[in-house]
């Protein structure tokens, strides 16, 4: 039997990707799917097939945040700010069309209050490390490593309650967008992604530090990955054989203040018997790097095509690019930004999948850090055997099967 699906994306580059492979999997299950996401993302929802619609309303951001703090400035303008203005948004989009069950990215709290306005079954999709604090995990943002000792679950634990005391500050805000849909407040801010029928954490399990348990509507799917249609197309560049190390460097497709750590990373390379490209993304222009003959810079490149070309990845840890070198079997030296790179950078090191060096690394560090990725064969073995592992948890489409079956338990309901 086929559904309706209406899939809320926030629309930036690490979330709409995910998202747009999620629909890409119901509509070949034979469902119906569209989107609704901030008006940039039109453009690459429309060339894949599916309908569009964009906000409409206009946020009423609270004064509560300390905008020197990057994560209560998210607070304010990404998960709570928008909520009231996106669940009216998002409930018009419901009653406008046959609407089965919602997915939505886990940064757009106003889609879940309009699915529970309107009893349409949802499920909350992470794209990366669980927004949801879990029991004996650190939470994102944290850094922390996977706990092994009372003092490191001590940690751990602090850690988690200073993260949900600042979500819990905007439980009023919260509590004002499930009025404006005449919905009862909620008494603890944990209750927005247990209401939901399935939160679901498009990472591999293997991969992520176990938590220890899981609630009730928690399920590991997988890394969603995607080839971006936004690449060229490619042509080898490699001036040697094979048998000489390649790398592929590829920072963040947004500006992180990336240049003068891509350039370092350019001149490491420069020194190494070793050949790399560099995909700049569009936050980085070429005529502002300097690269030696061994180095091709390139705006953009088929991912999943280099990856098989080359010997280890540099990158500033965004999930969709570790979860793509891992799923090649590639190992990677992580040089983390901010936002999740740094949860992200944990787990690979305690996997020992790669190393990780700060983005303020000299140039004899990365290029130390590089020849050991070349040369110590524990971090390929590690990555190859990763590879496999990934790929037994993305098959069978685990995230069709899951809305499925939230669609059928709400009609049987």
């Amino acid at each position: 039997m086929s559904y309706n699906f209406l899939v809320a994306s926030w629309g930036g580059p690490g979330h709409l990707g995910p998202t747009l492979t999620a629909a890409r999997q119901l509509r070949a299950k034979g469902h119906g799917v569209r989107f609704i996401a901030r008006a940039d993302a039109r453009a690459e929802v429309e060339a894949a097939g599916f309908h569009f619609a964009t906000w409409q309303r206009t946020p009423q951001i609270s004064p509560i945040a300390r905008t020197s703090d990057p994560f209560q400035y998210a607070c304010d303008h990404l998960l709570f700010g928008p909520a009231a203005a996106q669940s009216a948004d998002v409930r018009d989009e419901i009653r406008r069309a046959a609407t089965d069950g919602v997915l939505t990215d886990t940064a757009l709290f106003g889609a879940v209050l309009a699915a529970e306005a309107e009893r349409v079954p949802c499920a909350l999709l992470s794209p990366t490390i669980s927004l949801r604090p879990l029991p004996g995990q650190p939470p994102i943002g944290s850094c922390l490593p996977a706990p092994r000792t009372p003092e490191d679950r001590v940690a751990v634990e602090a850690a988690s309650s200073r993260f949900v005391a600042v979500l819990n500050e905007w439980l009023p805000t919260l509590n004002e967008a499930r009025a404006s849909l005449q919905l009862d407040p909620s008494s603890h801010i944990l209750e927005l992604f247990d209401r939901p029928a399935r939160f679901l954490i498009a990472i591999s399990a293997a991969f992520d530090f176990a938590p220890d348990f899981l609630p009730r509507n928690v399920r590991y799917i997988g890394p969603l990955l995607d080839s971006s249609d936004w690449s060229k197309p490619w042509i080898s560049p490699w001036p040697h054989g094979p048998d000489r190390p390649r790398a592929l460097i590829s920072f963040s497709t947004t500006n992180q203040d990336q240049t003068d750590a891509l350039q370092r990373t350019i001149n490491a390379v420069g020194s190494i018997e070793m050949d790399a490209v560099v995909t700049l993304g569009p936050a980085v222009a070429e005529t502002i790097l300097h690269a030696p003959d061994n180095v091709r810079l390139l705006a953009s490149a088929p991912h999943d095509a280099v990856m098989k070309q080359v010997s280890l990845v540099v990158t500033h840890g965004g999930h969709g690019t570790v979860s793509r070198s891992l799923m090649h079997g590639r190992p990677v030296l992580v040089m983390p930004f901010g936002r999740d790179q740094g949860d992200i950078a944990a787990r690979v090191e305690a996997r020992g999948l790669g190393l990780i060096l700060p983005p303020t690394a000299a140039e004899t560090e990365i290029a130390a850090a590089i020849t050991r990725l070349i040369r110590e064969p524990q971090f390929l073995i590690a990555a190859r055997q990763f590879k496999d592992i990934m790929a037994a948890e993305v098959s069978g489409a685990p995230l069709v099967r899951e809305l499925e079956e939230i669609v059928r338990a709400g009609a049987d309901a």
